[in-house]
């Protein structure tokens, strides 16, 4: 992944929804991304669209409307999101989210246990096809939400990768 840059988004499963969300409304990613931004988006398509800003002052591009989503493009196109609360996924997973819920509303997630010695956390992929959620956790508590590519969001685990 270190050819991967960092910026974030991905479309809605609820429809198109204004760039600056009001106060209170929670913004959903999905397996397809963000309600203006899909997986497969390409740096240059996003740009144009002036969803991408590569201007500001961050550890790689932003998306402009997602204060809270970083995005992961490999080879040009988005592969990954990661995303912080009050984002969540349409089954209502978000930082802060207890593990028994990942259980319970992704019944087929697979266990990946941190490497030992490593301060990093474990994670729960729940896959869909060539998609999937990968959720970060403390062993209580979701810290971390990341949707995109199955084979990228376990690359990122397995090489222990983030957003910058």
């Amino acid at each position: 992944m270190t050819a991967a840059s960092i910026a974030g988004s991905g479309a809605p499963s609820a429809g198109p929804m204004p760039a600056n969300l009001p106060a209170g409304v929670v913004e959903i990613i999905d397996l397809n991304g963000l309600r203006d931004i899909e997986f497969g988006d390409t740096e240059a398509e996003l740009t144009r669209r002036g969803v991408l800003r590569t201007d500001l002052d961050a550890c790689g591009p932003v998306l402009a409307g997602h204060d809270t989503a970083s995005p992961v493009f490999v080879e040009d196109k988005l592969v990954l999101l990661w995303v912080g609360d009050p984002m969540r996924t349409p089954e209502g997973i978000t930082a802060g989210s207890p593990v028994e819920e990942v259980w319970d509303r992704y019944p087929s997630v697979t266990r990946l246990p941190a490497p030992q010695g490593t301060h990093r956390l474990d994670g729960l992929l729940a896959r869909s096809g060539d998609r999937a959620y990968l959720f970060l956790h403390d062993g209580r508590t979701v810290r971390k939400t990341i949707a995109g590519y199955a084979e990228w969001a376990r690359r990122l685990f397995d090489e222990g990768a983030g957003p910058c």
